[in-house]
């Protein structure tokens, strides 16, 4: 019985999976995840900005505020980029350029809620202006990437 137990204590707790995340642990205690953290805020910025550009262009860009997200994009993409190859910006660059995207996407989540009240019936009727509408949560991914950045900024750089 109690080599049957033991077998079946092993398929529950796959070493495979322990493995990878002692893995993670170890990339963020050496410090090769800030590395990687700055890389994924560069694509980030660049797919979201793109989005952005398509969604913000069915609206004919209504409002100039619609063009900051669009430019901030290319600019997180490139500190991202200068984070991944030098210490120096992945400590200056990347925080201002992140801290400014995530303004940005707390402004548009901000501008999104207004939209949204500007309908006919404003939030009173909040499921039909959800959905056509702009979208209320989509600026928080915005903000998601420029949290990435962030966090990035402040992880330990590998030696």
């Amino acid at each position: 019985m109690t080599q049957l137990s033991h077998v079946r204590a092993q398929e529950f707790e796959p070493d495979e999976l322990v493995h990878v995340i002692d893995r993670m642990v170890r990339n963020v205690e050496t410090g090769r995840f800030e590395r990687s953290l700055a890389a994924l805020t560069a694509a980030g910025a660049l797919v979201t900005a793109a989005e952005i550009f398509f969604e913000h262009d069915k609206a004919s860009f209504g409002n100039r505020w619609m063009w900051l997200p669009v430019i901030l994009g290319p600019v997180g993409a490139a500190a991202g980029v200068a984070g991944v190859c030098s210490k120096r910006m992945a400590k200056t660059a990347l925080p201002l350029a992140s801290a400014v995207i995530v303004a940005n996407g707390l402004q548009g989540t901000y501008l999104h809620a207004r939209g949204i009240a500007q309908k006919p019936g404003g939030f009173s009727n909040l499921r039909y202006n959800m959905e056509m509408g702009p979208p209320l949560l989509a600026p928080l991914l915005v903000t998601l990437v420029g949290g990435m950045g962030l966090l990035a900024a402040v992880l330990r750089r590998e030696r």
